[in-house]
């Protein structure tokens, strides 16, 4: 897969099938609009493009100091598109000035006259362009007059809800990881750093590695106790991750520790580590003794080792 992040030098396509999108968060209603664009590309023996942007237009248009939590990271969203076979990639850097570019002219300047689409498949609500105005009925208005192919591709839907990147936002603030990792089509998982920590885990004979997310805008899951994996210098070992304030210490700072099930883990301070979450197990709490805690943890343990082998 080709990634372009300038059209200066690049040469422009012959032909192409092509598709638009921000894509925040590769889940079960994008995949349908990547692999029908590969189909179409497959079909008619012309290369794929999907033109992206980065960073994400809402940190640049909202005004409001808390950015929107992202669900992926660029680079991961990258891993996934290479996945479904999209033969080129070509990433937006978008500005202010980038944003006050009408449908019309982005079509014109940008999409004809370098990827010369014959044919466009776009998400039935996505929209583009200054003010929004390119939505899929202007591109139908649009491909006609241009003799481009057109498919508007329909939501998909789970419990009769439409899968979307906002739905799944929500889902994962509210720990709903089983539901977050089917509408995703994968599972949810960010890399983080191994940072120093207070060392209490290591005393309650439950060491950890503590650990912050690498993009300030990753989205969180809801404080509480989750059956993860972990992805690092060759290994994949199961663990469990506890994400909240430890109240049985009455510590008030939001801390992500993770006990990886594996003994031959060297240090891991300072590596970066992509963590999956695979299922919540519990709500955070306060225990009356650090005895009772224990408790809990090898109680914890125990679930999450059972749960092992759904994943294995």
């Amino acid at each position: 897969m080709e990634i372009i992040r300038s059209l200066k030098d690049f040469k422009p396509l012959k032909s192409s099938v092509l598709t638009i999108g921000s894509y925040d968060g590769i889940h079960r209603g994008h995949q349908k609009i990547l692999s029908t664009l590969v189909d179409h590309s497959n079909f008619r023996k012309i290369p794929s493009v999907l033109v992206t942007f980065d960073p994400h237009p809402r940190h640049i248009l909202d005004l409001k100091s808390k950015k929107l939590s992202l669900i992926m990271s660029i680079n991961q969203k990258l891993e996934i598109i290479n996945s479904l076979g999209v033969s080129l990639v070509y990433i937006i850097n978008f500005t202010i000035e980038f944003s006050k570019i009408t449908a019309n002219e982005f079509l014109v300047n940008t999409i004809i006259k370098y990827f010369n689409p014959e044919f466009i498949i776009i998400g039935y609500n996505h929209h583009f362009g200054n003010k929004r105005a390119g939505s899929a009925t202007f591109l139908e208005e649009f491909c006609k007059k241009q003799s481009i192919g057109l498919e508007v591709i329909k939501p998909i839907l789970d419990d009769k809800k439409d899968i979307s990147s906002s739905r799944i936002r929500q889902l994962i603030k509210e720990g709903f990881i089983r539901k977050v990792n089917f509408e995703l089509g994968a599972v949810f998982s960010f890399n983080v750093k191994v940072v120093h920590g207070s060392g209490r885990g290591k005393n309650l004979n439950f060491p950890t590695a503590n650990v912050i997310p690498v993009d300030k805008n990753q989205i969180l899951p809801k404080n509480g106790v989750y059956f993860v994996k972990g992805r690092f210098i060759g290994l994949n070992p199961y663990g469990m991750c506890n994400f909240g304030m430890r109240p049985t210490f009455e510590e008030n700072n939001l801390v992500m520790e993770i006990h990886f099930f594996h003994d031959k883990i060297d240090s891991l301070y300072g590596k970066e580590i992509r963590v999956e979450f695979l299922e919540r197990i519990r709500d955070e709490k306060k225990f009356p003794t650090s005895e009772e805690l224990v408790k809990q943890l090898h109680k914890d343990k125990q679930k999450c080792l059972e749960l092992r082998g759904k994943y294995e």
